[in-house]
Formats: structure tokens, C-alpha cells, sequence
């Protein structure tokens, strides 16, 4: 076993160190021996002097770049209670990280500002805090731009350069503001992954990096530093694991600030408003008629509110997007042997652009043409920065179902939420623009609605006969009401009866009694 030991390590050595060998041979050693390598370094605790040496400039390059870069972030936030929408919850500080790029804004993390009231910022080695300003948010790729208007704060102060994507094994610098002190710290760590990655702040798939360096709490905004250049923003780590951190990469960082300078605020990012299956079972590609040498996934599902919705038909075969063939998983080619899913083209395309996808219809290959937007769900994912809508009638609440009120229900919402409710949530789509689904989320106790309080967390389907549309149409149905008796109507054909003389007098009572200061959200106010 000693001699297989030492054969392998002097194969890999020589990967490391001969001229002779070329890129590729070097990288087939390393790849072969990366098991034997592995109990090498436990047994003689070192590794390849070349190596040693790469990720030390690493090191020393991002500790010199982050003194004059790298900043501190003291946010105050205070996050609305969606069991009491007229409320918020208690104040709360956090910190976090950032770093200055070009136009002398500060890039950080999107849930480091979040449901902001007040952003602070310090430099290091100043005592001094400089009030920021939020220019933009995007929530969905957890990324945000600060702006800071005193000129004092820029002395001395230097942008960073955006790099490339890392490929795998390249050594990379975190540089922020952890937990455990008050001063910067600098963690090195090496690219393991680079794919597609669910982001937990918003919810949303998007490319990101995996690294074996630590993201802990107060990391989140700060730059990933590879060579004298910015390779992401660290963001968030895999719960239940040790030393496995995530970094936006620069492609998405880009798309963002892009987005930002070319719309004075964030879009979003693109999607096709499609789900659909891997064609992976040749008994499933024989039925729609797929070549041999044909690979694509089939359309299941398409959002009515997209484009896509006038184009593409349910079981399509998408063969390629913009000439990038999608293979039977889902992916297509990305750099050398990696592959990627297909949704990355797509998020990447920016608003109103065109893309050309070639597909596979009833045995006839089709070339057409999409425009992509970004497409919002039928309840929404997050609702950060902005305060949630209420309507009360009667002691009655109405609210428009959104995926941060049943995340109320605890850490394990799934499963102790209500059923119906969170089923419709992740799979139920828009049949029209600007619709809601309202639901009866509480009945505030009172002589009006004695008998209606076991129909709450029921969905409100129709006021006087009418189907609703959202919040604000059914506010407009119960004030616009001209007969005695106001009906609404709810699923599992419930109704609910209401005097609507009584019930007008009798919801300034209940307001008074519960201190609500109005009967509906700034939202609806606005809209009267």
C-alpha cells in the first residue's frame, strides 16, 4: 500500500511541477489520484509547494484590496407581523458586509438591508458610521446597491473589479465581517461547484458558487476575491454542513447592476413561465415522435401570464434555446465537461428580449420566437419592503394569501400551515393580470360575525354574487354594496350573511376595541 502511495504522489507531483506535461494530461492525474492524494496530505500534512503558494498571493492579495474596499453594515429592520398586518413585529439590529464597486456605491446582500428603517456603514480602521442610503434591492438574487452622500466616507476608498466565473479548484479569498469580532477577517477557500442553486432569501434559482470556506453570519455581502479581482458575493451557507459556503457569481451580479443602470431600478429576472420534464425514458421520447439523435424536455405547465402562454402548447418538445441544444435532462453545455440547467440562459436574458427556441410539435420541428419577462406567481414568494394589505369589514379580515404569512406558522410551514392554502401557494397559477387570491385570515370577535369565526383560512371566492378578482375589488364590492344584505361567498361553498347597515356601524366598534388605526393597509387607502 506504502509503494501504490508514493507511485501516485509522484505522479501527481509531477503533474504539478513538470513543463512537459500538458494542461490536460495534468488534470487527468490530478483527477485519478485525488483519492490517494487525499490520505497523502492527512498522513504528511502538507500540500504541493505551487499550490501553497498560489492560494498565499491569494491570501495577501485580498487582505491588501479589502483594507480599502471592504466595509462594515449596521442595519435597523423592522419586519411586518402578517398574522396582524396593521402591526410589525419588534425592532431588530444586524450586521453584515459590503464592498465599494465603480460610481462609488456599495454592493451587499439583499437580506442585509431588508425591511430596512435605518443603514449605517464603517470603513475599516475609522470609528466613524456614515448614514446610507437603499438605491436598489433585488430580493430575488439577494444583491443590493448603497449609496452614501458624504464625500468624507470616500477618502481613500477603492472600487473593486468584477473577475469571472472560477473554474473548479480555484482558490478564493472571503473577506467580510463574521460573527466571533468587530474586525475584518479574511477565510481562504477553493471552488468545489458551480451550478444552479436554490437562493433561501428569495426563494429563486439561480447560478451560484460553492465553496469550502465558511459563510457565516456577518460574511453575507462580502466579496469572494480571486487573484486581485471580485469572483462573487457571499451570500449564504448549506445548514447542517461544515464548510460549505455559496457566492453570487459574477454573471448574476452583472445582470443586476445592469438591470439597475439601464431601469433606475430593479426588473427582475427573466423567466419562460414554463415547468417542464426530463425526456429521459425512451418509451416517453417514441410517443412524441423524438429522433434518435433528438434530446429536449417536454412542456407540462405554462403560466398564462407569459408570453410563452401564446406560443408554446402543452407537450412540446423544446429541443434548443437560442441554438443551444437542451439535453434529455435539462442541460446544456457549460465550460469544460460541466453542464448547467437550461434556466440559466433564460435568467440571464434581459427584459423584453427576444429568444429563438427550436421545438418539437406533433412530430414537426418548429422554430418561434419568445419574448421574456420577468413572471410573478399568483402568491407571492417574499414580501420585503413593503407593508402587507389588509381590508376589515365586520371584524372580518381579508387578506391576499402571500407565502410570508404562512411561513408564520413556524420553520416547518409546510406541514403545520393550512393545507389547501399551501398547496395553491406553490402550484396554483394567474388566470389574470393583477389577480390575488383573498383569503378570510381571521374573524376579531363581536355580536356582527358570532358563528362566522370557524370560517377563517378559507379562500373568499365571490362578495354579492361577483367573483373577486383581488383585495382592492373586494373592498370595492363591500363599499359599492346597495342591498340589505351582504353575501360572501367562500370555498367549500360556505357563505357568509352580513346586515350591511349593522355591520358598516359595527366595524368602527371593533377597530376602536383591537386599536386598529384603520380599516385597510396604506395600499388600499391609496386607491380610494
Amino acid at each position: 500500500m506504502g509503494s501504490f502511495v508514493r507511485i501516485a504522489r509522484n505522479l501527481l507531483w509531477s503533474s504539478f511541477c513538470s513543463q512537459s506535461l500538458s494542461k490536460n494530461v495534468s488534470q487527468q492525474l490530478f483527477t485519478s489520484s485525488a483519492s490517494v492524494f487525499k490520505s497523502y496530505k492527512f498522513r504528511y500534512g502538507r500540500t504541493p509547494v505551487r499550490k501553497h503558494r498560489e492560494a498565499n498571493a491569494t491570501h495577501t492579495t485580498a487582505v491588501e484590496l479589502a483594507f480599502n474596499s471592504v466595509v462594515k453594515i449596521f442595519t435597523v429592520s423592522c419586519s411586518p407581523n402578517y398574522l396582524l398586518p396593521w402591526q410589525n413585529k419588534s425592532q431588530r439590529e444586524t450586521m453584515g458586509s459590503g464592498f465599494v464597486i465603480l460610481g462609488r456605491k456599495i454592493l451587499t446582500n439583499a437580506h442585509v438591508v431588508a425591511d430596512h428603517s435605518f443603514v449605517l456603514v464603517r470603513k475599516h480602521g475609522c470609528p466613524t458610521k456614515y448614514r446610507a442610503e437603499v438605491k436598489a434591492v433585488g430580493h430575488e438574487c439577494d444583491l443590493a446597491i448603497l449609496v452614501i452622500e458624504n464625500k468624507e466616507f470616500w477618502d481613500g476608498m477603492n472600487p473593486l473589479e468584477l473577475g469571472d466565473v472560477p473554474f473548479l479548484q480555484e482558490a478564493v479569498a472571503v473577506v467580510g465581517y463574521p460573527q466571533g469580532g468587530d474586525n475584518i477577517s479574511v477565510t481562504k477557500g477553493v471552488v468545489s461547484r458551480v451550478e444552479p442553486t436554490q437562493y433561501v432569501h428569495g426563494a429563486s434559482q439561480l447560478m451560484a458558487i460553492q465553496i469550502d470556506a465558511a459563510i457565516n453570519p456577518g460574511n453575507s455581502g462580502g466579496p469572494a476575491i480571486m487573484g486581485s479581482k471580485v469572483a462573487g458575493v457571499a451570500f449564504q451557507n448549506l445548514s447542517g454542513a461544515e464548510n460549505i459556503g455559496y457566492i453570487i457569481p459574477v454573471p448574476v451580479i452583472e445582470h443586476f447592476i445592469s438591470g439597475v443602470e439601464e431601469n433606475g431600478k430593479y426588473i427582475g429576472f427573466c423567466s419562460l413561465g414554463l415547468s417542464c420534464q426530463t425526456t429521459e425514458n425512451v418509451h416517453l421520447r417514441n410517443h412524441f415522435s423524438m429522433l434518435p439523435d433528438m434530446t429536449g424536455v417536454l412542456v407540462s405547465k405554462i403560466n398564462p401570464l407569459s408570453d410563452a402562454y401564446k406560443v408554446l402548447k402543452k407537450d412540446d418538445i423544446i429541443l434548443s434555446f437560442d441554438g443551444v441544444p437542451i439535453a434529455n435532462d435539462g442541460t446544456v453545455p457549460f465550460r469544460n465537461r460541466e453542464r448547467i440547467t437550461f434556466d440559466h440562459l433564460v435568467s440571464m436574458k434581459k427584459t423584453n428580449e427576444k429568444a429563438l427556441v427550436r421545438i418539437l410539435r406533433d412530430g414537426q420541428e418548429q422554430e418561434l420566437s419568445i419574448i421574456l419577462q420577468p413572471i410573478q406567481p399568483l402568491v407571492p414568494v417574499h414580501q420585503f419592503d413593503k407593508l402587507p394589505s389588509y381590508y376589515i369589514f365586520a371584524g372580518l379580515v381579508f387578506i391576499p394569501l402571500t407565502q410570508p404569512y404562512l411561513h408564520e406558522y413556524g420553520e416547518d410551514w409546510y406541514n403545520t400551515s393550512p393545507r389547501r392554502l399551501c398547496e395553491r401557494a406553490l402550484r396554483e397559477l394567474p388566470k389574470k393580470a393583477n389577480q390575488q387570491l383573498v383569503i378570510l385570515s381571521q374573524v376579531l370577535m363581536d355580536d356582527i360575525n358570532a358563528g362566522y369565526e370557524r370560517l377563517a383560512e378559507l379562500q373568499v371566492l365571490k362578495v354579492n354574487e361577483t367573483e373577486i378578482d383581488n383585495l382592492e375589488h373586494l373592498r370595492q364590492l363591500v363599499e359599492s354594496c346597495n342591498t340589505e344584505f351582504l353575501r360572501l361567498d367562500l370555498e367549500d361553498d360556505r357563505v357568509i350573511v352580513l346586515n350591511y347597515g349593522t355591520a358598516k356601524i359595527a366595524t368602527s366598534r371593533i377597530l376602536k376595541r383591537h386599536r386598529i388605526p384603520s380599516s385597510m393597509s396604506v395600499d388600499l387607502l391609496d386607491t380610494e
